[in-house]
């Protein structure tokens, strides 16, 4: 497998500009990356600028805090869905999970999902760095149940980012059938390589070029 196509080339600072965006169409074009992930402004252009390649558009919904209503999520993944995503990445409500409230974490996921339905994968952002590990197989678990198709570890924008042990943790809960993304802090190929030793099916970085540059020049026997 090529590690170009776990790959989600991503672009979220909201300073980002067109001109960086159409960089990283045509970066993403010339190395075929599984998608672009950028912020729902963008999704129309970017599904434009796409439209005929093997790229995907994926956005992210109640991003990043993850603390907007469930019906405000369903209704922006809805809409970037309508503009051309077919990948969101939903922040799940990090509050609710601290505060024994299951329910809604889950109604707040089934929600997007229901929103997604045959349209749109779902990953599910839990935002490790702030989660016990004991959170972290709850909300794991939840978004199984809730139809997810990924976990995914990070925002990128809180205190830390993807772990290698927090991989593994997610892996063995969800189990061989559901997508694990690693995002946050993967910023070379040795991290990405990690990553998916480690369990993750899809890697989110805004350094993917040269990840994928390092290890077509890796002469030590692939990943």
């Amino acid at each position: 497998m090529n590690i170009n196509k776990m790959i989600d080339h991503t672009l979220l600072k909201p300073e980002a500009d067109e001109q960086a965006l159409m960089r990283l169409i045509e970066e993403a074009k010339k190395y075929e990356f599984a998608s672009v992930c950028v912020n729902p402004y963008w999704v129309a252009k970017a599904s434009k600028e796409l439209a005929g390649t093997s790229v995907e558009v994926c956005t992210v919904i109640g991003f990043p805090l993850g603390a907007s209503t469930t019906a405000t999520k369903a209704f922006e993944a809805a809409d970037a869905i309508k503009n051309g995503a077919t990948e969101v990445d939903m922040v799940i409500n990090v509050g609710a999970l601290k505060s024994g409230d299951e329910e809604t974490v889950l109604k707040d996921i089934e929600a997007v999902v229901l929103a997604a339905k045959g349209k749109a994968l779902v990953k599910v952002i839990l935002e490790n760095c702030i989660l016990t590990d004991r959170e972290i197989v709850i909300a794991s678990k939840l978004s199984v149940q809730a139809g997810a198709d990924f976990v995914k570890t990070s925002t990128g924008f809180s205190t830390g980012g993807a772990t290698i042990k927090d991989i593994a943790l997610m892996r063995k809960t969800v189990g061989p059938n559901i997508g694990v993304k690693a995002s946050g802090g993967v910023r070379n190929a040795e991290d990405a390589k990690a990553m998916i030793h480690a369990g993750a099916s899809r890697v989110g970085a805004s350094s993917s070029v040269a990840i994928v540059d390092a290890t077509i020049n890796d002469t030590t026997g692939g990943y």
